[in-house]
């Protein structure tokens, strides 16, 4: 969404409505919009990340997108593994891979995404589904860049149908990758890590998701798209 001129206008926006957050805002543009957003938030609380990347430093990949093009941007973190690029860009658990190595090397922050559809979920698969991406997405992550990695719980059949995952399913979730992550590395790292919920999570369902345990923020989509809205779901993380 938003080409650079209308992101302009909404990080103009997001800048005061955001201002006193007690929680980490991170805005995620498309590649266009990314020198316009980090120009527009330097000087401010908010972080800009990108929607994707290249696992390759360069070469012939007409059209993808580097690491170090996006450090060099002044891009901090990275969206990688999103259920729309695994589900229409043919990403597979192993690309996810690669692409988080690249970033987490070439010192990036990472937003990891995981998650099941509705057909997985109801074949009563969705904890073996989601500890299988989250350890291959995390092979050969050292124990030190795990402090540069945030996991973003996303149940595909919740992704703007609507539908959200109640806070209880979403907490369910959150705490079966926290368990992942204490036995691939140990429990500090799994306490250390923030995992977010990103399914339909809006103004009026943040408060609730967030008060959970295991729910240490949101990675929003349609919601992030007006000031108002975005700022609500801001306040409610910061409680």
């Amino acid at each position: 969404n938003k080409t650079a001129s209308e992101a302009a206008v909404l990080v103009d926006e997001l800048i005061p409505a955001v201002k006193d957050a007690a929680c980490e805002v991170v805005i995620c543009t498309p590649f266009t919009d990314l020198v316009t957003a980090v120009a527009k938030t330097k000087g401010t609380n908010i972080h800009v990340g990108a929607e994707n990347v290249h696992f390759e430093k360069s070469g012939a990949f007409t059209g993808e997108i580097s690491a170090d093009m996006l450090v060099d941007l002044g891009v901090e973190y990275v969206i990688v593994g999103h259920s729309e690029r695994r589900q229409y860009f043919a990403e597979t658990d192993q690309t996810v891979n690669k692409r988080a190595l690249a970033a987490l090397n070439a010192g990036l922050k990472v937003i990891l995404c995981v998650g099941e559809s509705l057909q997985q979920r109801e074949e009563g698969v969705t904890e073996e589904l989601v500890r299988m991406q989250t350890k291959i997405a995390l092979r050969d992550v050292t124990a030190e860049q795990m402090a540069n990695v945030v996991i973003a719980y996303e149940p595909v059949w919740a992704i703007g149908t609507g539908k959200t995952a109640t806070a209880e399913q979403a907490n369910e979730v959150c705490a079966q990758i926290r368990k992942v992550i204490a036995g691939l590395y140990d429990q500090e790292a799994a306490d250390g890590i923030t995992i977010q919920y990103g399914g339909s999570m809006n103004a009026k369902n943040a408060d609730e998701l967030v008060a959970q345990p295991d729910v240490d923020g949101g990675l929003i989509g349609g919601a992030a798209l007006k000031a108002p809205d975005f700022a609500a779901i801001v306040k409610a993380a910061s409680k």
